[in-house]
């Protein structure tokens, strides 16, 4: 019998954590396969790892993975890909805004020949400039990236193995799961829903998480930014050659622009022109140096994507750093 892995990331679940796990034990009772649920503890600072340990002492089929600080929503769905066992494995997290009993009909999708099904977000609820932020991260996201990135599609989701085994061998420092699943290719289908509210508590991504977050999706997947720059260092310095030449011609011909002749601002044009055109080589110089720099930033770190502090329920040991990841105590 195959075995399935769903991977949750908590953060100060503490509320909503029990009106989880029943929904998901009702949801778990229709499938065939055997499951694994791998709660990754991100540094929370309530009772999560207590109510955590509840639900491991009721159901053996809980395993738990304990940060030693919080490292971060995406490191700790990477955590949790990387410690799962499974031939399927489920991606969501623990506030019901992704429902239970959607995962039912993605496995279903996946045994049906998908590599991936990724949940499609029809609607949303939250604030209103909240959700339009996140439609225009999807849009801008879609229009830089260099391959195909799905409109409105989030972390949930469930993979084949072997598109698991992609992404345990990427080990990239900024975690974007959602962009590593999608370069990863394979079969992928989408499920459309309806995303309701958080069942209990407060959303834990504030508007800097947010921001970084979408930095790290476009900055991840797309080199557009820098060459933009490089773009525009082209175009001050066109535009700097430019303007030199008309004043070479507004001097030696003379005529006057709006009552003023060249002596009427002696030097004014030169300083401008010499300000736009080094202005406009140094913004295409920081372009190119940006090209080499940034994917060498990136790949020049080598700590652990996160450290664990304990784990339970797991006969195996952890992945080392050769495997992305973290250390353990």
């Amino acid at each position: 019998m195959k075995l399935l892995s769903i991977v949750v990331p908590v953060f100060n679940e503490q509320e909503v954590l029990p009106a989880f796990y029943a929904e998901m034990a009702a949801m778990l009772r229709e499938l065939p396969e055997r499951v694994e649920l791998i709660f990754v503890n991100d540094g929370s600072r309530d009772r999560t790892p207590e109510v955590l340990k509840e639900l491991r002492r009721t159901d053996e089929r809980v395993k738990i993975v304990n940060f030693s600080r919080n490292f971060g929503h995406q490191t700790a769905v990477s955590a949790g890909i990387h410690h799962a066992r499974g031939d399927c494995v489920g991606v969501m997290d623990a506030d019901l805004q992704d429902p239970p009993a959607h995962l039912a009909a993605m496995v279903a999708k996946w045994r049906a020949g998908a590599d991936v099904v990724y949940a499609v977000r029809r609607t949303r609820q939250g604030a209103l400039w909240k959700r339009a932020c996140y439609r225009l991260f999807y849009r801008i996201l879609r229009s830089l990236a260099a391959m195909e990135m799905p409109l409105d599609a989030g972390d949930f989701c469930v993979m084949d193995r072997r598109v698991v085994e992609v992404l345990r061998a990427m080990p990239e420092q900024s975690r974007f799961v959602r962009g590593l699943r999608s370069w990863a290719g394979f079969r992928q289908e989408a499920l459309e829903y309806d995303r309701p509210d958080r069942a209990s508590g407060e959303t834990k991504y504030s508007l800097s998480k947010l921001v970084r977050l979408a930095s790290d999706g476009i900055l991840g997947f797309s080199v557009v930014p820098l060459r933009a720059i490089s773009v525009a260092g082209i175009a001050v310095a066109s535009l700097s050659f430019a303007m030199i030449g008309f004043y070479l011609l507004w001097h030696f011909f003379g005529f006057r622009i709006l009552g003023h002749a060249p002596q009427d601002v002696v030097g004014f044009l030169t300083l401008v022109c010499l300000i736009l055109f080094l202005g406009g080589m140094q913004l295409l110089a920081l372009g190119i140096i940006g090209e080499y720099l940034g994917q060498v930033f990136l790949e020049s770190k080598r700590r652990p994507l996160w450290v664990i502090a304990s784990t339970a329920g797991f006969d195996e040991p952890e992945p080392n750093r050769d495997d992305c990841g973290g250390t353990t105590r």
